[in-house]
């Protein structure tokens, strides 16, 4: 059993009781994305929401204002898994003004936080919404970061499911195609591999018809469960949540077996078994 923190028994400092000089204070990032990673890897979100609001109060009551950031990041991410649209809304309303506040705009930071927020829009059926801040993450990765960021394949891979929802499917598949060259120079890139083998099944789907796109379709389910079984990745929290992101996609069309052994291999490494 885990050993209680104090950000788990001690309310956030009052901003009225710290001296008022104005000056902003940093929080501990790491000791709060630390503790974070925890409640994630056990998919307890409930604690993981309650935590998160814990660091937001105590930015608030120091000033930072670019720690706040990172927090409301993070809490536009939880509460898209969460299906909770209003407040992811209300975090991704947060860290856009946050990004002006701090003078970030233009800046990686900015590009991270415009990637968060599209794929925000993107979970709840706002595509194109999504689709104008994907492209202005993408222009400044693009210009900031080496080829071979895996934080390109990222935005290459959530862009391109905005635009398959628009039918623009040529476009999607050219950044699905950049997405896997960019996720095989990474070291557990086998993971991001098959979500996007699986983005480019559904796709051959909604732009072929499920019958003309069935080999493509099996082919690339094939090399999606070959991905998942790469023996060099940690079967940690994040496998756990990729095991459980990819299975609906087996189940969907008809792989009952690799879903249901996907899902009862997530379910015991929640469960730390």
């Amino acid at each position: 059993m885990n050993g209680l923190r104090p950000e788990d028994y001690l309310d956030p400092g009052c901003i009225f009781c710290k001296p008022d000089d104005g000056s902003a204070r940093p929080v501990d990032l790491r000791r709060c994305f630390t503790r974070l990673d925890e409640y994630l890897n056990r998919n307890d979100y409930e604690a993981a929401r309650r935590h998160l609001e814990y660091w937001k109060a105590e930015a608030l009551a120091n000033r930072d204002l670019r720690g706040l950031l990172s927090i409301e990041n993070e809490r536009m991410g939880l509460f898209r898994k969460l299906g909770d649209e209003a407040a992811a809304e209300a975090a991704l309303a947060s860290a856009l003004e946050l990004v002006e506040q701090t003078g970030l705009d233009g800046s990686v930071t900015a590009a991270t936080t415009w990637l968060n927020a599209a794929t925000v829009r993107k979970r709840f059926g706002r595509a194109d919404e999504a689709l104008p801040l994907y492209e202005k993450a993408r222009v400044v990765y693009e210009a900031a970061l080496p080829a071979d960021d895996g934080r390109l394949g990222g935005l290459y891979n959530n862009m391109a499911l905005a635009l398959t929802d628009l039918g623009r499917y040529a476009e999607a598949r050219t950044l699905y195609e950049k997405a896997l060259t960019v996720m095989r120079t990474q070291p557990r890139g086998a993971l991001e591999l098959a979500i996007t083998e699986l983005n480019l099944a559904n796709l051959a789907e909604a732009e072929q018809g499920l019958l003309e796109a069935e080999a493509e379709i099996e082919a690339r389910l094939d090399r999606a469960r070959a991905l998942l079984e790469e023996p060099s990745l940690p079967r940690d929290g994040y496998y756990a949540f990729v095991c459980e992101k990819c299975a609906p996609s087996f189940d969907y069309y008809g792989r009952f077996m690799d879903a249901r052994e996907l899902k009862e291999r997530s379910e015991k490494i929640y469960a730390g078994s």
